[in-house]
This record gives C-alpha cells, sequence and structure tokens, in this order.
C-alpha cells in the first residue's frame, strides 16, 4: 500500500479532516494533502508526528493486518518500508509489531542515503552492521559503526543516520519498543 494512501485511511478512519490532522502534527494541511495524493515524501521526523497524531507506529503505514500466531517471517513475507528520499530500503523482519515489545528491522542504505535529519522519539535502538560503514550522528558527535561492529543508544538522543561510503551499508537494527 501506498504511504500516502495509507495515511488518508488511517486519518479518514479517526474521523479527522487534514485541517485537523494537521493541526495535531505540526505542519500545514497542504503538506498532509501533498503526502495524501503521493506528491511529496515526509522526512522521518514529519511521519513520526504524524503517527503520534495518529495514535499508531510509523510502521502502520506500511503493513497489513497480519495474524499474531505468525512466527516465521520468510525472506519474501517481509514488509518494505522505503521513502524516496532516505535512499534506503528497511524491511521489518517481523509481520506485526502489536503487543511486541521490540521491532527487528534489516536496512540496507544506499551511499549518500540516510535519515537526513535529526529526530528522536522514547524507547532505544540496537543495531549491528553487516556491510560497509554506517555514519551514526548523536547529539552533534558522529560515530562510525564498521562492519562487525555493533551500537546501542537510548532513542531520545537526537539522531540522524546515513552511510558517504561508495558501498551499501546493510545493518541489522532493533527498536524498543516499537515506535518506528
Amino acid at each position: 500500500m501506498n504511504i500516502g494512501k495509507k495515511i488518508k485511511e488511517l486519518r479518514e478512519g479517526k474521523n479527522l479532516n487534514i485541517k485537523q490532522l494537521s493541526g495535531l502534527a505540526e505542519c500545514t494541511p497542504s503538506l498532509i494533502s501533498q503526502l495524501e495524493r503521493g506528491k511529496t515524501d515526509p522526512s522521518i521526523s514529519m511521519l513520526k508526528r504524524i503517527a503520534e497524531a495518529l495514535n499508531v507506529n510509523i510502521i502502520d503505514f506500511f503493513m497489513k493486518a497480519m495474524n499474531d500466531e505468525d512466527v516465521v517471517t520468510p525472506m519474501d513475507g517481509r514488509v518494505d518500508i522505503q521513502l524516496k528520499r532516505w535512499d534506503a530500503k528497511i524491511q521489518s523482519l517481523v509481520k506485526n509489531v502489536t503487543n511486541k515489545k521490540m521491532q527487528p528491522f534489516y536496512t540496507v542504505i544506499k551511499p549518500g542515503g540516510g535519515s537526513h535529519g535529526m529526530y528522536s522519539h522514547d524507547g532505544e535502538e540496537f543495531g549491528y552492521v553487516l556491510q560497509g560503514e554506517l555514519d551514526m550522528l548523536l547529539n552533534d558527535k558522529l560515530h562510525k559503526v564498521r562492519k562487525n561492529e555493533s551500537f546501542y543508544f537510548s532513542s531520545q538522543i537526537p539522531h540522524n543516520w546515513g552511510n558517504s561510503g561508495k558501498e551499501n551499508v546493510i545493518v541489522i537494527w532493533v527498536i524498543t519498543p516499537p515506535t518506528f
């Protein structure tokens, strides 16, 4: 499902008009309208504000309803979370995060890709770099996380991530609680 259509579906399900959602998300009605029509991609921080305004997690914009009894997620069953502006492909490694305590992702970040902006949220994050070198900016400190290295930090610290290298960066990323 297209993210804009899902935002509209969730907004209408909460009986909110565009102006009401934009007020809750602290953005312009024009931005919500453009997102719903697929005319622009949101930043992670904006997507987070919209999710909070709708009382959902970011991943809810990408996932379909799943059976809670699903235990194994085959490679072709992963849910893609991808926005053009990120230049990254994020896949949920579980089919459903409802009532779960963590949310794992398989993340491939293309050269030049990343979150493109600082954001923060409740919880903690852990990651393990399988390939390449991840640039992790926490507050104003840059951390270079190389292949076979891991990171762990409080998600309340403003953070930004990206790939300034020439090869894809591949990370197994876990967020707790599921807030993405």
